[in-house]
């Protein structure tokens, strides 16, 4: 992860929290340049890794390929368009919510798919890349024209992946003080 050229003094993690953690952002500036195929698998292979009730795994990952970049674009609100239109990779997280199994409903789908976000989050910022969650998506569009069984499967949110463009400035937010969320009760 090089992160040289970026400003994170304003997180103050506590000592011995690694700094892929702190370091860890949601930028707005791509480079318009492909990702490997490898260092996609690699991404999407560390989210296979992510624990789910029952060993379930409910999450999909759906992703542009250079042919379907443009149409992935244009399923997100016009002001993610504005900016993620230049990330190598436009693409959407969707959970089963029910179990294979045995058809019931998975209450833990979206908990499960978040963890296996964090995982990709992690592992593209170990190859130096940068991934950036969206709601604002077109859910309908992306239900139609991905073929999406809204009966069988939610559409949690989109996401830009790619490689960092670090010309200008794009401001590093601050965290939430700790004590703000986490309360340990005796």
């Amino acid at each position: 992860m090089n992160n040289k050229n970026l400003n994170f003094s304003n997180r103050d993690a506590v000592s011995g929290v690694n700094k892929l953690f702190v370091q860890r952002w949601s930028p707005r500036k791509y480079l318009p340049v492909p990702v490997s195929e490898q260092d996609l698998e690699t991404i999407f292979d560390a989210a296979r890794w992510s624990p789910s009730c029952y060993n379930e795994q409910p999450w999909m990952f759906l992703t542009s390929t250079e042919s379907t970049h443009k149409q992935f674009v244009s399923l997100l609100v016009a002001g993610n368009q504005q900016w993620a239109k230049n990330a190598s990779v436009i693409g959407f997280m969707v959970a089963a919510t029910t179990f294979s199994r045995n058809g019931n409903e998975n209450y833990h789908a979206a908990f499960d798919t978040g963890a296996a976000w964090m995982a990709i989050n992690l592992q593209a910022s170990m190859l130096g890349l940068y991934v950036h969650g969206m709601g604002g998506i077109e859910y309908d569009a992306i239900y139609e024209q991905l073929n999406i069984n809204s009966e069988t499967h939610q559409v949690m949110c989109g996401f830009a992946l790619g490689k960092l463009d670090t010309s200008g400035n794009e401001e590093i937010t601050a965290r939430k003080p700790l004590a703000d969320i986490w309360r340990p009760f005796s």
